[in-house]
């Protein structure tokens, strides 16, 4: 399965100090990756090939609070695309655990 979004740049507001970013899956597409029958992973994880402009890599995107995925973006991808906190992005996502 493969998806397309736009979303927003956001540091993890557990701690003031993180160094942690993420972008949300929305809803509708969380809630299609939720129905995807699959092995359960550890912290209801699911492996995935991303890509933001030129910069593609293998992770997972995990389950947060409001019921949506979260993928984690790396300070190497954030730095090569330009991305700020706050700032948009657009996301392919390739689901592995299909």
């Amino acid at each position: 399965m493969m998806i397309e979004f736009d979303g927003d740049v956001f540091r993890w507001a557990a701690r003031a100090d993180s160094s942690w970013f993420f972008t949300s899956v929305p809803p509708e597409l969380s809630d299609d990756i939720r129905e995807i029958p699959r092995p359960y992973r550890g912290f209801g994880s699911v492996r995935v090939r991303a890509r933001i402009g030129g910069s593609e890599w293998t992770t997972s995107i995990f389950p947060s609070s409001d019921g949506t995925y979260v993928l984690p973006l790396k300070k190497s991808v954030r730095e090569a695309e330009s991305l700020v906190d706050g700032g948009p992005v657009t996301v392919r996502l390739d689901v592995l655990d299909a």
